[in-house]
């Protein structure tokens, strides 16, 4: 089992930039797959970035190609999401999820944190 605790949301101006880490807890990080979701108001949530156990393989959504870089420090046991070129539209609350290796990009996640809020003003 694996605990997670996001941290690095807050507020951002269109076009700016922030990271968010991911802190997990518990036992064997590098053996799961990591990634960061996303869910706005009243919208469905979105995964937006995965990494594998050792960070070479990576999903990115269309919405955030070559804008969000996901990253992973197995020796830290955190995983990171830089999301540069912020547009209003990526504001949502954002989830560090992991999953044991073996389930594809898109099923579900079994495990969670608590979620950080990312706001971006235009």
């Amino acid at each position: 089992q694996v605990q997670l605790v996001e941290s690095g949301g807050g507020l951002a101006y269109a076009g700016g930039s922030l990271r968010l880490s991911c802190a997990a807890s518990g036992r064997s990080f590098s053996n799961y797959v990591m990634a960061w979701l996303r869910q706005a108001p009243g919208k469905e949530r979105e995964l937006v970035a995965g990494v594998s156990r050792s960070g070479i393989t990576t999903y990115y959504a269309d919405s955030v190609k070559d804008r969000f870089t996901i990253s992973r420090d197995n020796a830290k046991n955190t995983v990171y999401l830089q999301m540069n070129s912020l547009k209003p539209e990526d504001t949502a609350v954002y989830y560090c999820a992991a999953n044991p290796p073996g389930r594809r990009w898109l099923d579900e996640y079994d495990y969670w944190g608590q979620g950080t809020q990312v706001t971006v003003s235009s």
